[in-house]
């Protein structure tokens, strides 16, 4: 019997009825690189040869795509129980390819990259997906809710998240306005107390307002992420005294996240004291990419080096190198 069947937005028509596994199969599509939701329902994978399809079913086909070093493990930071020796964070988007994508995070030293969730093309089984080029058993995925303009879109972006690699670490993001991309905070705060019930470890980006980031902390987010600046501006750190408050009043891993143009921003980010830089855009759209992750990889080992340093106090006056005593 013949059923029409709605798979990502068209409606595709198949000869019989079909289970899951079946129609993953036809498709051309990988089981273990994909997530399947069913009527707004995640299907696990389990179910996937047992599960068969009725006429009228909507089906949505996700999987991840590209969104969004320190001085070694003695000086690492932690977020969810898992210490990570770079303080570097990238995204996976706005490279010109997935091949570009891979150099520049080698380049970096990072371990954790950001990744969004978006439809399979499923006209193209055979396209090349991130997970070929990025292995996320190198790398932890951070699954990001980027283009989520409410609490409920973020909340099943994450939950497909999950379903499609198994990572219950996720990056919380919900914009108000398509203009600015500033952070939603009622949406915000909304996302991330579902999310933190149903297990998630939520690190979560936010204005960079003190108060906001400690009742963000305080509902069980594992880590503040308020932004330098709005998201691909490149503007750096605008407002270096909030972002300090919020390092001196935080006990989890404070990371600054979106605003970075250069590598200077994010020595300063470090400057600061914050645990961690994650940016996308700065290295992304650098005429040389790959050279300027290399750049934002010393420049974060150099702003870290200087915090534990602690740098000389500000005087008003001059104050010389070489005694005046003794002067010829």
């Amino acid at each position: 019997m013949a059923i029409s069947l709605s798979i990502n937005g068209e409606q595709r028509q198949f000869a019989e009825v079909l289970s899951i596994q079946q129609l993953l199969d036809e498709l051309g599509l990988d089981a273990r690189k994909v997530a399947f939701e069913r009527n707004l329902e995640i299907v696990p994978k389990s179910a996937y040869p047992g599960t068969r399809l009725a006429e009228g079913d909507r089906i949505e086909i996700v999987h991840f795509i590209g969104g969004g070093g320190a001085e070694g493990k003695s000086d690492s930071f932690t977020v969810a129980g898992r210490s990570y020796s770079s303080r570097l964070l990238v995204g996976t988007g706005k490279y010109k390819d997935f091949e570009e994508t891979a150099q520049a995070i080698e380049a970096s030293g990072a371990e954790i990259v950001t990744v969004a969730v978006r439809r399979v093309n499923v006209t193209d089984p055979d396209q090349p997906m991130l997970v070929d080029y990025v292995d996320p058993k190198k790398y932890t995925y951070l699954p990001n809710t980027a283009g989520c303009f409410n609490a409920e879109e973020a909340l099943r972006t994450l939950r497909l998240a999950r379903e499609a690699g198994g990572w219950s670490l996720v990056k919380l993001e919900v914009l108000g306005d398509k203009k600015t991309l500033y952070p939603d905070m009622v949406e915000t705060l909304e996302a991330a107390e579902t999310l933190i019930k149903e297990g998630f470890q939520v690190m979560v980006y936010c204005t960079d307002d003190p108060l906001m980031a400690k009742r963000l902390e305080d509902i069980g987010c594992c880590a503040i992420m308020p932004l330098a600046a709005p998201i691909g501006s490149g503007l750096g750190i605008q407002n270096p005294i909030n972002i300090r408050l919020i390092v001196e009043q935080s006990s989890v891993p404070v990371l600054v996240d979106a605003g970075v143009g250069t590598a200077s921003d994010a020595t300063v980010a470090m400057e600061l004291g914050c645990d961690g830089v994650l940016m996308n855009t700065a290295i992304a759209e650098a005429q040389d990419p790959i050279a300027m992750a290399r750049a934002m990889k010393l420049a974060i080992e150099a702003g870290r080096l200087a915090y534990r340093a602690g740098r000389m106090p500000k005087k008003s006056y001059a104050d010389p190198s070489s005694p005046l005593a003794g002067l010829i």
